[in-house]
């Protein structure tokens, strides 16, 4: 009985017009006769294609001219990408401070794709008290900055003179008026540095710049040091040098010493090594 079943199992498989033999390519051109093709039947209609691609070969669509010219215009036009900003934003009672913030943006503005923008801090005292200081007159070349303006910074280096192991007064000031970016958490990310200026050795390099640090965790923001990044000149002994692992320096004296090529060179690598940063954490 299962031999039976096998057999007629078999039989219909093989009358099944699935299993048909295809015709060979030789055989359909024998039977498609000289043309190559078949002639269509005149009581059927050719089928149409079902198929959207099929259609649009056949009927390519046109292209207007005006929106070709767009599209070749938008490709070719060259992108520029706009430059990096690094804001140098300083006290400076007697030009020792402004002098390291000058030979800084030196060192900035020679990394490609980068330029430093100097700022200084509004002064708190009055006229008289700093003629009785005799405190010499500001550069009106260089504009005063207002909190809000830092977040259009890339990155800020802050610089100020010490007062017994912090920051002066007017920076201090300053950094009070950014209650509403620390509010707002609209300088978090951006990275930072500090460079100062004391009247001796025991004023405070480290300190200074060590107690400011706290005005940037408030705000998010990345303190960059320059570290021992300036070889050399970091290990000099044989003059008398500013500057250390926080960030440039320089010593004031009475306020009659001015910053030496040491110190100015340590303000300028600064410079270059906080664009530096800033270009790489900005391509990433």
């Amino acid at each position: 009985m299962l031999s039976v079943t096998l057999h007629a199992q078999r039989d219909s498989i093989s009358k099944s017009p699935i299993h048909r033999p295809k015709t060979l390519p030789s055989e359909l051109g024998s039977k498609m006769g000289k043309g190559g093709g078949c002639v269509p039947s005149k009581k059927k209609q050719p089928p149409v294609s079902d198929d959207p691609v099929s259609d649009r070969e056949a009927a390519p669509i046109p292209v207007q001219d005006d929106e070709t010219n767009n599209m070749a215009t938008t490709s070719l036009e060259p992108t520029i990408p706009a430059k990096l900003k690094i804001f140098i934003v300083f006290y400076s009672m007697y030009g020792h401070v402004e002098g390291l913030a000058k030979r800084m943006k030196k060192g900035v503005d020679g990394v490609e794709g980068v330029e430093a923008l100097l700022y200084r801090v509004a002064e708190t005292l009055s006229g008289d008290v700093l003629m009785k200081m005799k405190a010499p007159e500001k550069d009106v070349g260089i504009p005063e900055i207002s909190a809000a303006e830092l977040v259009n910074a890339d990155g800020v280096v802050f610089g100020f003179p010490t007062r017994y192991g912090c920051m002066a007064a007017q920076m201090k000031s300053f950094f009070d008026s950014t209650g509403q970016l620390w509010k707002e958490q609209k300088l978090a990310g951006k990275p930072a540095g500090f460079f100062v200026s004391t009247g001796t050795q025991g004023g405070g390099q480290e300190t200074t710049a060590w107690t400011a640090i706290t005005q940037l965790t408030h705000h998010g923001m990345l303190f960059v040091p320059v570290g021992y990044t300036f070889g050399a000149g970091m290990f000099k002994m044989d003059t008398i040098r500013g500057g250390s692992p926080y960030g440039a320096g320089v010593y004031a004296g009475d306020g009659s010493r001015e910053a030496d090529e040491t110190e100015l060179a340590l303000a300028e690598h600064q410079g270059k090594y906080m664009a530096t940063v800033v270009k790489r954490l900005a391509q990433n």
